[in-house]
C-alpha cells in the first residue's frame, strides 16, 4: 500500500496537524528520524513529500508505516512540509510522535480519508 494521496483541502489539514503537533506535542523531521520513529513504534502519523528526488529516499516509509499500522499521507511539496515542521528547508518526511493538541485533528483526518 502506498501513502494516501489526499485532495487539496486535506493537504492543508495535514500541514495544520504538523504545526499543532510541533507546538504542543513532538514531531520528528527528516527521513532517518521518521524511519526510526516508525520502527520504534513511536510514530502516530507520518507524512511524506511527493516532490522528493530521487523518490527512493522515502519509498520505504509507506511500507514500514503499513507494517506498524501507522497512517501515512503524501503531500505535494517538501518545502511546505518543512515549513509546517518549522524548519527553513524542505523535508522529505515528518512523523508525529506525540500528538499534543493535534489528537482530534488527526482523528478528523483519518475519518475523512476513510470515506
Amino acid at each position: 500500500m502506498a501513502a494516501i494521496e489526499v485532495q487539496k483541502e486535506l493537504v492543508d489539514k495535514i500541514y495544520e496537524v504538523i504545526e499543532v503537533a510541533k507546538a504542543s506535542g513532538k514531531i520528528k523531521k527528516g527521513t532517518n528520524e521518521t524511519t526510526k520513529s516508525i520502527e520504534k513504534g513511536k510514530a502516530k502519523l507520518v507524512v511524506i513529500a511527493k516532490d522528493i528526488s530521487p523518490p527512493e529516499i522515502t519509498m520505504h516509509i509507506p511500507l514500514i508505516a503499513e507494517e506498524k499500522n501507522v497512517p501515512c499521507f503524501q503531500v505535494p511539496s517538501k518545502e511546505d512540509l518543512g515549513a509546517a515542521a518549522g524548519i527553513q528547508v524542505g523535508t522529505g518526511s515528518v512523523a508525529v510522535t506525540q500528538e499534543g493538541e493535534a489528537k482530534n485533528l488527526i482523528k478528523e483526518l483519518l475519518i475523512k480519508t476513510k470515506q
